[in-house]
């Protein structure tokens, strides 16, 4: 009887065994299904994330050059009226007050315009009522487009930063609103 007691009992423990195993198996096999969903949403998560921080740093990366460009346009024009003071007269180019190789954060050279060398007023900028933005000289970025036209309201001049109302505006021409 002790042996039957025995046996009953080794072939209890052996189905315990069984089971767990079985168990085991079956948790195994639903972690790792488990584990693949959550990695396949973790990596959209991510992808989604990279995506809007892009975005993100690229808004400001473009805020942070039209600033450069406005400080450098600031300084330049301090420059220019430092010139005049000295010589009673606007530098004819940006060479004569060593600002010509100067390139704005798109990789262009500045622009320049002495309103008092040009014969008449074709080249000067222009607000939307074809009136000239400066009275004294013209400085500006052609912007990320490299592209500039006389009137602030050409499509290539939309980006443009610009100095206007004989300094007190410097900024991206579309904003610009005499």
């Amino acid at each position: 009887m002790t042996s039957l007691l025995t046996r009953l009992e080794s072939w209890r423990q052996a189905r315990l065994l069984q089971q767990a195993l079985q168990g085991a198996h079956r948790l195994r096999a639903r972690i790792a299904g488990i584990t693949l969903v959550e990695l396949m949403i973790t990596i959209f998560i991510v992808a989604v994330l990279a995506q809007l921080s892009m975005s993100m740093y690229n808004t400001y990366r473009q805020q942070s050059d039209i600033a450069k460009a406005s400080s450098d346009i600031a300084a330049i024009a301090v420059d220019v009226a430092l010139y005049a003071n000295d010589h009673k007269t606007f530098p004819d180019s940006l060479a004569q007050i060593g600002r010509d190789t100067m390139l704005d954060p798109w990789g262009n050279p500045y622009q320049y315009l002495n309103h008092d060398s040009l014969q008449g007023n074709g080249q000067v900028r222009k607000d939307k009522n074809i009136v000239p933005i400066n009275s004294d000289f013209d400085l500006y970025s052609m912007g990320p487009d490299g592209q500039s036209a006389a009137p602030l309201t050409a499509s290539q001049s939309r980006d443009d930063i610009v100095r206007a109302n004989n300094g007190r505006f410097v900024g991206v021409a579309a904003v610009y609103d005499p």
